[in-house]
């Protein structure tokens, strides 16, 4: 079994709510996220919330918790632009992994 097979075989045994951030990560009545009582008992919880957080939504998700990190005053100049310029990059990987066409697919 090659890398190409397990993830294969990893994508046709996950949920649907496989790494959807609102299904997993879902914003809470007080305004924090919080995993739901349904995802704890799943054995794919960690590799699921990875994925959702390394997503579109997620990198939103983290963009958000830095700015209000900034707002509150809790990092300084050169923290807060590495950790801008890190989310930026992750962001431009996302998109362009999302435009090149799968070898696999026609």
């Amino acid at each position: 079994m090659n890398a190409s097979d397990s993830v294969q075989a990893k994508s046709l045994s996950a949920p649907p709510c496989f790494g959807i951030l609102e299904e997993v990560f879902p914003l809470g009545t007080e305004g924090l996220r919080q995993s739901p009582p349904r995802c704890m008992g799943c054995s794919r919880k960690t590799e699921c919330l990875r994925t959702a957080l390394r997503g579109p939504q997620g990198l939103a998700f983290r963009g958000e918790k830095l700015k209000a990190a900034d707002n509150a005053g809790l990092l300084g100049f050169w923290s807060r632009w590495s950790r801008k310029k890190h989310l930026h990059r992750m962001s431009a990987e996302a998109r362009k992994k999302d435009s090149e066409p799968n070898p696999g697919e026609p």
